[in-house]
């Protein structure tokens, strides 16, 4: 019995020396670590020191190793590949004996606990064969992630539902549609997909609509939608606070990141250089980007090679100005969904019409228009007509009319089709002189608020019969002969950027 208590009382103060040893081990190294992590401020600097080193912690010690503690799986990432050989190097002058560094990711006090993913990860001393042990990842499952407070603000008018589809949008839509269903090998291939087209036709909405369909699909995905706006100023406030570790978590631990108007960081440097390697490390890590601008990626001046160079990697799709047809069936939907708030509105089928051939410019003007007509006849108890929607839109009418005229569709179709003014206007009637005559009045009766008389006094003194024929005539080619409908479009586009 004495013996067996003796044996006891052994083994206890052997684990007490034990328990007292790692105690001391990890006093000596945190000492160590302060010495440590002053040389890597020197050498470092201030800004890169508080972003990825400021909230570093030693963890555990023994002889021979060192437990670091970061608060999230990036920084423990971040820090594995590019500066663990470099503290290991500093250590090592404080101790020798030091071989190996492990890097611990603890959640943080608030979060509930969760089983540590273990991953391997190996540094060790070149002089060592002992490898580092295995590093503990503690990390919250995605479902756990609190909403990003970095974004912006969704529409909800904006999804797929209400999203008006015409031959202008039918491939940036469709796009956008495989991107948000769920087949990893589709996104991976179209990584990153490009939007791009002028103002007010339906960019936006289409981003907004992919982050809802993602989210309402997956509510576990982590999806942040900003503007490259807002981007910016997060980065400068990340800059302001020596807080850029913060920052850089944020945009690189997310699954799908959506920049919208990226055109806006033309010229700023420093914003361009964080956003090319948050995307590269979005990308590396095969996380959605979506991007979206107001031309092409080989269009974007004040924008650096490199990332001009990225945003065509993936998907490109353009966003054509609207046509007849979809300008029509976007205000038919929005025509319902105003009848439906405004009981007595009701738009005749004419006044859409008119609109649909009048507002040309891009859907937000044209919605603007459809709102203000309906309003009106809301607010003055009269109901609507066409000559009310000429009244109240005449501003709008006028200054459509002014920024595109007869005779700048002339020059334009003239100088596209090499043909001289003077002949476009002539009576000649051969095929190479009549086509772009036909265009050119077909663009005339869509682009302006001119009448058919009009239009036709512009070219030459001609009836305004001559001019019905004309756009009839384009209508049907365009319908049955491609090259007539790429001309057309890319006059269109042209006129109205």
């Amino acid at each position: 019995m004495h013996k067996q208590d003796g044996a006891t009382m052994s083994e206890e103060n052997t684990e007490q020396n034990r328990q007292g040893k790692t105690t001391d081990d990890l006093v000596i190294a945190k000492r160590q670590w302060e010495r440590v992590r002053s040389r890597l401020r020197a050498e470092l600097g201030e800004a890169t020191f508080n972003s990825w080193f400021r909230h570093l912690e030693i963890l555990k010690a023994t002889a021979t190793s060192i437990t670091i503690q970061v608060p999230t799986k990036f920084i423990g990432s971040w820090i594995e590949t590019n500066y663990l050989k470099r503290i290991l190097g500093h250590w090592k002058k404080e101790n020798d004996a030091i071989s190996k560094i492990n890097v611990s990711i603890q959640p943080a006090m608030h979060q509930p606990a969760t089983q540590p993913e273990t991953i391997s990860r190996v540094v060790t001393d070149s002089r060592s064969s002992q490898p580092v042990q295995n590093t503990q990842v503690n990390h919250l499952p995605s479902e756990e992630r609190g909403q990003d407070d970095v974004g912006a603000p969704l529409e909800p008018r904006y999804t797929f539902d209400n999203f008006v589809v015409g031959k202008s949008n039918e491939m940036a839509h469709a796009a956008a549609r495989r991107i948000t269903d769920g087949n990893p090998s589709y996104y991976k291939l179209h990584n990153p997909l490009f939007l791009y087209g002028g103002v007010g036709l339906g960019k936006t909405h289409l981003m907004h609509a992919i982050a809802w369909e993602i989210r309402r699909n997956d509510p576990s995905r982590r999806v942040i939608y900003t503007s490259a706006e807002k981007f910016m100023y997060q980065f400068i406030r990340a800059l302001r606070y020596k807080d850029m570790m913060s920052f850089k978590q944020q945009f690189r631990e997310v699954d799908v990141l959506m920049v919208d108007d990226i055109q806006f960081i033309a010229g700023k440097e420093s914003t361009q250089e964080e956003f090319f390697h948050t995307f590269n490390a979005l990308i590396d890590g095969n996380h959605q980007v979506i991007i979206s601008a107001d031309r092409s990626p080989s269009d974007l001046e004040g924008i650096e090679e490199r990332i001009r160079s990225r945003l065509g990697w993936g998907l490109v799709a353009d966003i054509h100005p609207t046509d007849y047809e979809l300008r029509l069936g976007i205000l038919q939907s929005k025509a319902e969904t105003l009848m439906r708030n405004h009981k007595d509105a009701v738009v005749p089928e004419q006044v859409m019409e008119f609109l649909a051939q009048r507002v040309a410019t891009n859907i937000r003007e044209l919605e603007g228009a459809l709102n203000r007509v309906v309003a009106f006849a809301s607010f003055s108890g009269r109901p609507i007509t066409l000559e009310m929607a000429k009244e109240i839109l005449r501003d709008l009418l006028r200054a459509s009319e002014r920024r595109i005229s007869i005779d700048q569709i002339q020059r334009k179709v003239a100088d596209y089709y090499n043909v001289r003014m003077g002949d476009m206007l002539s009576a000649r009637r051969s095929r190479a002189v009549a086509r772009p005559r036909q265009i050119a009045m077909y663009l005339s009766k869509q682009l302006t608020t001119r009448s058919l008389p009009e239009i036709g006094r512009k070219f030459g003194g001609r009836d305004h019969t001559t001019v019905i024929h004309a756009v009839r005539k384009v209508e049907s080619l365009r319908e049955s002969d491609p090259s007539i409908e790429e001309d057309v479009d890319l006059l269109l586009r042209s006129l109205e950027a």
